[in-house]
């Protein structure tokens, strides 16, 4: 594993919120004046761009020293290096990275003031940075200069963007230390059951300027859209900030005599907003060369891509056994143009299981493969499935909200989940709706609440036919009409030889419990995730029935489901029959069958029918979902990464010899090789 050379930024708030940085054994016992010690100083203006006569030496006095703490260096290696160690990097090349991130980033940050004052050339207006303004702003703030410098470069709404990121992150550090003290208090959480993916996912534009840090002793509404941890009191808050607070002290962040009730007055705090603003800084340079690379693609050259892309594929896939394996690495930032043949397609599977004993009982049982097949039939038809979302209540995060009293419509019952992120609920401003998630299918059962006791759930218990029927009637609810018939009605009373052909082999047509077909109208593969398409919201609601019920966990949150291969498989014989019948059937078509593990439920998500399911369309490349628009959005992704690469590259080389670095002053460090 290679590490990712990266602009490395790690809020010091993240590594403290656990404690984990005062109590690190990385630390010597002079920790407060060793995690002080200058490990690299940064000063672009020695280079021979800025010397008199050099194309830059109108900013040479706006550019100063900027260091590179070993604090800075700790901290990113206790929030990700530690990882690149453990994968078998030595710690000397590992804090050499991590080094060399960390001066990367103050060079890229130093650059991006030239840049904003060249721009400045060109377009006075929408770039008014100056030299002498930049040197007004850092003289007008002596307490904070390099803060003040760099908040010169943004915008009111940049500033203040960044500001309420570094409170979220500040607050999510307390709300763990809180967390922890209210487990330790009232007992341990429930394991959440794996959410869909994008749960709490904020716009990433948003912010709320009302926004504060919550201490306990202010009172939390008046803290904008902060929201508490649940079990949250005053006293759990003024004991987690107190908490916080004391971990600062062990590290040296806290001075004498500061006042610890306004947290934003405090020296730490523009030790992060420093931070927070240089992420800013890189973020509004990486916002100009997207500018750039993005005028590159025309449609011609992304319409030439896509046609190089599928004459590639059509060439590299005659060969079924590397298509398949492409297959399995299908994401929207990596498209299969090209199929050799139509047989090949993905299956959401839904896994009702086989209770402890019933298991028990098969793996008992004795006797021929045909009266197995006849006693795993009787077993069948009592298995009961429950919801298993019932953590979403119980867990760490309580993710239910009353259907009824949000005014939404809710298919059979009362409770649903992850209100913020449900299209048509919640405050879209701020939060990001799920994909592929209908989002409208309660909570199967009894929830009753107290204040002494919490949740009690009851899960109601449903046999196959019947999570058949809820299926169905939630796909109906959802607009999408779904029908179907049981393939193989006596397959409960059929005797062991009935599951044999003449020739002896085993006859998988008879497994075949049922089949059914969700009506999507013609498939078209360009709008598989165009939300509200036919298309997508069958998928969808297949796919949140899936998170109720599925005890599969494998197949939570895979992009489509599970690869179905036209030609043998290592899938259970059963299972592999059904799943080919679904993908036979076309995109919509759901099947049942059983295996040893209990009662399959598979849902066709997308077929290769044609051999080229895809077309692009320029003229699509807005249109959210659609695959014009993921082509294009993936290639422009990669378009600005390499082009962003490229310039972050040729300016650290440019200025390679602008740095000093003190090796001696992290030695200790990197020397945990021969020490361990």
């Amino acid at each position: 594993m290679k590490i990712n050379k990266k602009l490395v930024a790690v809020s010091l708030a993240t590594v403290l919120a656990c404690g984990t940085f005062a109590g690190c054994d990385l630390v010597t016992t002079d920790a407060q004046k060793d995690m002080q010690q200058v490990i690299a100083e940064v000063d672009i203006s020695l280079g021979e761009d800025f010397a008199e006569g050099g194309k830059y030496a109108a900013y040479a006095d706006c550019i100063g020293v900027s260091n590179v703490l070993k604090r800075d260096m700790v901290a990113n290696f206790l929030s990700v290096g530690y990882q690149y160690v453990q994968n078998g990097n030595t710690y000397a090349d590992t804090f050499d990275l991590i080094r060399e991130s960390l001066v990367n980033r103050k060079m890229i940050i130093q650059y991006a003031m030239v840049y904003f004052f060249e721009k400045n050339k060109e377009n006075a207006t929408e770039y008014p940075y100056t030299p002498e303004g930049y040197l007004a702003a850092v003289a007008a703030d002596e307490a904070h200069p390099e803060t003040a410098g760099l908040a010169y470069f943004l915008t009111d709404e940049e500033k203040a963007k960044a500001e309420y990121d570094l409170k979220v992150v500040i607050n999510n550090s307390i709300d763990s230390q809180e967390t922890s003290i209210i487990t330790a208090e009232s007992g341990e959480y429930d394991t959440a059951r794996t959410t869909p993916t994008g749960v709490g996912t904020a716009n990433e534009d948003y912010y709320d300027p009302a926004y504060k840090i919550y201490t306990g002793k202010n009172s939390a509404s008046d803290c904008g859209t902060y929201e508490t941890v649940d079990g949250s009191t005053p006293t759990t808050r003024k004991k987690a900030y107190n908490s916080f607070l004391a971990n600062l002290s062990a590290n040296d962040l806290l001075e004498k005599g500061e006042d610890v009730s306004d947290f934003t007055s405090l020296n730490y705090y523009y030790i992060e907003l420093q931070s927070a603003y240089e992420d800013a800084l890189i973020s509004k340079l990486s916002d100009e060369y997207e500018k750039t690379a993005e005028a590159t693609l025309t449609e011609e050259y992304v319409q030439d891509k896509y046609d190089e892309t599928l004459n590639t594929q059509k060439e590299l896939f005659a060969d079924s056994t590397t298509f398949e394996t492409a297959l399995d690495s299908i994401s929207d930032t990596n498209f299969i143009l090209y199929a050799p043949n139509g047989n090949y397609g993905f299956v959401y599977n839904i896994l009702l299981p086989f209770s402890t004993t019933q298991n028990h009982a098969l793996s008992a049982f004795k006797g021929t493969e045909g009266q197995k097949f006849v006693y795993r039939a009787q077993l069948l038809e009592k298995v009961q499935a429950t919801d298993q979302r019932g953590t979403w209540f119980t867990c760490e995060e309580d993710y239910s909200f009353n259907a009824a009293d949000a005014g939404v419509n809710a298919y059979g019952g009362d409770y649903l989940f992850f209100e913020d992120n449900l299209s048509g609920v919640g405050d879209k401003t701020r939060y990001e709706t799920l994909k592929n998630y209908y989002g409208r299918y309660a909570y199967n059962g009894m929830v009753e609440y107290s204040e002494e006791d919490g949740y009690t759930l009851t899960p109601d218990k449903i046999d196959i036919d019947e999570a058949i029927a809820e299926l169905e009637g939630y796909l109906s609810f959802a607009g999408i009409t779904a029908t179907g018939s049981k393939a193989n009605a006596d397959y409960y009373t059929q005797t062991a030889d009935s599951f044999y052909q003449a020739d002896g082999s085993v006859d998988y047509s008879k497994f075949l419990y049922y089949t059914g077909k969700a009506e999507i109208g013609t498939f078209d593969a360009n709008d598989v995730f165009v939300a509200g398409s036919k298309v997508n919201t069958a998928m969808s609601v297949v796919n949140e029935f899936s998170f109720a019920y599925n005890t599969d966990t494998a197949g939570l949150n895979s992009y489509l489901g599970y690869v179905v291969s036209a030609y043998d498989t290592d899938y259970v014989k059963e299972f592999e029959y059904a799943a080919r019948a679904a993908i036979a059937g076309g995109v919509g078509t759901y099947t049942v069958a059983p295996s040893d593990y209990g009662w399959h439920i598979m849902y066709c998500t997308f077929s290769y029918s044609v051999q080229t399911p895809y077309a692009f369309d320029w003229d699509e490349i807005d249109v959210e979902g659609s695959f014009s628009n993921l082509y294009y959005e993936a290639l422009k992704a990669s378009t600005v990464e390499g082009y962003a690469t490229s310039m972050q590259t040729q300016i650290v080389n440019s200025y390679a010899t602008c740095v000093t670095v003190y090796e001696d002053r992290y030695a200790d460090l990197s020397s945990l090789d021969t020490a361990s």
